[in-house]
């Protein structure tokens, strides 16, 4: 694949997305389904790697032009990243006088539901290929419902189930 349409396609994924993760389906669809540069567990291991440290939602996709290409991939990755920040400037001063507006509002709120739908529908592959053990499955299940019933902060059930996780390797 080349560094250019490498570019390309994440940039797609970056300027068509709300938040970091809601691009995954679109970088699924293209990396993985069509172009099969990558595979699911890579896919997965960039998601983590974007997430274990702070930074923005979308920090996955240097990760994911790594797997595909090395550094240079690494660098179209962060390239296509921050471009939609420069260019989201001039159209947040086309759009916003015209934001108000009924049908401008109808169409946000569409494609906020969309890109949640799809991204849904993107977790599912995923979580099957990281989900490969019944403690792996009762560890998302368990976090799953720590994050939405209480307030415990999310680093407090990832190092819980990492420690889980390393018990039980141990034990194994």
């Amino acid at each position: 694949m080349s560094l250019l349409l490498l570019y390309l396609l994440l940039l797609k994924a970056s300027a068509t997305s709300f938040s970091g993760l809601t691009s995954l389906p679109v970088v699924r669809n293209d990396l993985v389904l069509r172009y099969r540069v990558l595979t699911d567990r890579e896919l997965n291991a960039a998601v983590v790697a974007g997430r274990a440290g702070p930074g923005p939602y979308g920090l996955y996709i240097v990760s994911v032009g790594y797997f595909v290409a090395g550094a240079p991939g690494a660098f179209c990755g962060w390239l296509a990243m921050i471009t939609p920040a420069f260019l989201i400037v001039p159209m947040v001063r086309f759009l916003g006088a015209r934001a108000g507006r009924p049908r401008v509002r109808s169409a946000i709120r569409s494609v906020t539901l969309a890109a949640a739908g799809l991204v849904a529908a993107s977790a599912v592959p995923l979580a099957r290929d990281a989900i490969t053990s019944p403690i792996a499955a009762a560890l998302a299940g368990l976090s799953f419902l720590l994050l939405a019933r209480t307030r415990i902060e999310t680093l407090w059930v990832i190092a819980g189930s990492a420690a889980v996780g390393l018990l039980a390797g141990l034990l194994a």
